[in-house]
């Protein structure tokens, strides 16, 4: 990546009275200075025959960037095995469709703890993800916002070490939620990047997915998103430990407020 993109997930919200599909939402977004949509592929993977030129052709013509959100029911750590193909199979389903649109970032939460241990979870994980098929389309593993969940930092990047495929999506709110409100100053932030750039190099900075938004968290992790100006979140501070270690890549607002909340995000980082 050549420099850091700002985007939202999903729809923009627009003026009152706005209806956007994918196509006409990525014209809005670039006409109004930003970069990035993840496409919502949460309930079900809804690009199409109909709809599927349309979102090419605008893509290419803003040079947008395309990522998407994965199925939720995805549990690479089930003790049922035909519920881990199917998780497999939605996988799969969502690549394909995002990397016919010429995305390159699907999103998605690996898994449950259940009743494993940490440990158990992990090496379940880890070998499920091991056995999904290389294509041009990555696999980000995203950070969770709750500790009873598998995926804090360490395991995700512990995965990445070893699958090439494999790739981060850090949500900075839900390790903020995770913990309980535990990224306070910029050293968090700095910790976070440093961590990640010793244990998968200067490149894992280079080409970077985050989520970011406000949050309402309380001690068992993440409660819903916030705008930013109604939250704890320290964004100021998150924006700046990117730009000092010069991180590319995308980051997409998570924030009820959508657009307004990533240009203000953009704005800001711009101006620091």
């Amino acid at each position: 990546m050549e420099k850091l993109l700002f985007g939202i997930s999903g729809l923009p919200i627009g003026e009152e009275g706005d209806k956007f599909n994918y196509a006409s939402g990525i014209n809005y977004l670039k006409n109004i200075g930003l970069d990035a949509m993840e496409l919502p592929f949460v309930r079900s993977v809804n690009v199409t025959a109909k709809n599927k030129e349309a979102i090419i052709e605008a893509k290419e013509k803003n040079d947008f960037y395309l990522s998407a959100h994965g199925s939720y029911f995805i549990n690479l750590n089930s003790d049922e095995e035909e519920k881990i193909e199917k998780s497999k199979e939605r996988i799969l389903k969502g690549a394909l469709a995002l990397e016919s649109v010429g995305g390159r970032s699907l999103v998605f939460h690996p898994g449950f703890y259940l009743k494993s241990s940490k440990d158990e979870a992990l090496k379940k994980i880890k070998d499920e993800l091991s056995s999904l098929p290389n294509g041009i389309v990555n696999y980000r593993l995203e950070t969770t916002g709750k500790p009873s969940q598998f995926g804090d930092l360490k395991e995700l990047v512990e995965i990445c070490k070893e699958i090439d495929s494999c790739k981060l999506c850090i949500d900075f709110s839900h390790l903020h939620a995770r913990g309980n409100g535990a990224l306070k100053s910029y050293d968090d932030f700095y910790n976070i990047l440093s961590y990640v750039r010793d244990n998968l190099g200067e490149e894992a900075l280079s080409d970077l997915h985050m989520h970011m938004s406000g949050i309402h968290y309380g001690p068992k992790g993440e409660k819903h998103h916030l705008p930013f100006l109604e939250s704890d979140f320290p964004f100021i501070h998150c924006l700046k430990a990117l730009k000092d270690f010069k991180v590319k890549g995308c980051v997409i607002c998570e924030s009820p407020l959508l657009e307004k909340d990533a240009l203000l995000l953009k704005e800001t980082y711009n101006s620091l």
